[in-house]
This record gives structure tokens, sequence and C-alpha cells, in this order.
């Protein structure tokens, strides 16, 4: 028999995330400072701040100012198993920061900062991403990105599928909720 791991099936699956979640957060209601606390995020710069309290706004479902356990696996969910479309919904969520319904260069600029300050992702400048962002898919050259031109856009465009996937990511988030906090350095 080899050392496989098996992927528990999906009630299994639930109740480790349920007993992780409760372990971490007794009183079932994560904050945004235990959720900082959690992922080992305090202390950032005010772009790193704002970005977690973006990821952290969107989680929180009901709007209530906490995430409680159902979020907290809506958002696994998504980030493990999301279908491509639904995580693209999600980005744009994240970057539309007013919530008007588009995406401006300085909403993109202001997150891309925000996530190179996480990151430190620095493949380019968050000018020269954002710029070639909407040189790539804003096809009525309004200076706004809406969800249709930003869901089409990257699906057309591999490489920035790829650049919009890699910079985003959230799946190392997750990996330390799952598997609970960092061990301090």
């Amino acid at each position: 028999m080899g050392a496989q791991e098996s992927v528990p099936d999906p009630p299994a699956q639930m109740h480790h995330y349920y007993s992780k979640f409760m372990r971490e957060c007794p009183s079932g209601l994560l904050s945004l400072h235990e959720f900082k606390k959690l992922l080992d995020l305090q202390g950032l710069d005010p772009q790193g701040d704002l970005y977690i309290k973006r990821v952290f706004d969107i989680f929180d479902l009901n709007q209530d100012g906490f995430i409680d356990f159902l979020e907290f696996i809506a958002a696994i969910n998504l980030v493990i198993r999301g279908k491509i479309d639904q995580k693209l919904k999600w980005y744009f969520k994240l970057y539309d920061a007013d919530g008007n319904g588009c995406i401006d260069k300085k909403e993109l600029l202001s997150i891309f900062r925000a996530i190179q300050a996480i990151n430190g992702y620095t493949n380019m400048s968050a000018e020269e991403f954002t710029n070639m962002i909407f040189q790539k898919i804003d096809v009525n050259n309004d200076g706004e990105l809406t969800l249709e031109e930003f869901i089409n856009g990257v699906e057309k465009d591999e490489d920035l599928m790829e650049l919009i996937t890699k910079s985003f990511d959230l799946s190392n988030v997750l990996k330390v909720i799952q598997n609970g906090r960092r061990n301090s350095v």
C-alpha cells in the first residue's frame, strides 16, 4: 500500500474544516483582526491593510463585520473548486473598490500595489500592470472595465489569465487557514 494521502469525502472534509475553524475561532465568528492574526498579516503597510480588508469584506457575505463558518466554507469552495468565471467575478468584486460596477485605473492600481506589498510579486510595476490590463481588455477605451469586458478579456488572453491568477491567487491564504497558523519565523 502506498502512503498516498486520500482526500476526505465531503462530509468528513466539512467536519475537518469546522474543527479547524472552531479551534482557531472558538466564538464561531472571525473578525478582521482575527483574520489578520490567523494569516500572520498584522503590521502591514496601509496598502496591504486595504487589500486584506477588501478580501475580508468580500468573504463576509452578509456584511456583519465577521466571517462565520458558512462564509468561510464558501470562500474555501470558491478558491479550491470554483470555476474560472466564478473566480473572475470574485476578482472583479475585489478590484471594484467603490462598488459602482466598473473598475477604473486608480482602483486596479491601488489593489495591485496592495497585493505587491503582501506577495512581493514584482515582475512589473503596478503602473505597467494596470496599463497593460487596460490596453488589452478595455475594448471601448473609456478608462473603465465592466464585468463583461473584464471576464471576456481575461478569458480570451491566456497570458493575462495566468498573470491575474498568479498575482491574485488566494490559495496561499487558504492553505494557512486550512493548516492552521504559520509558525513564527
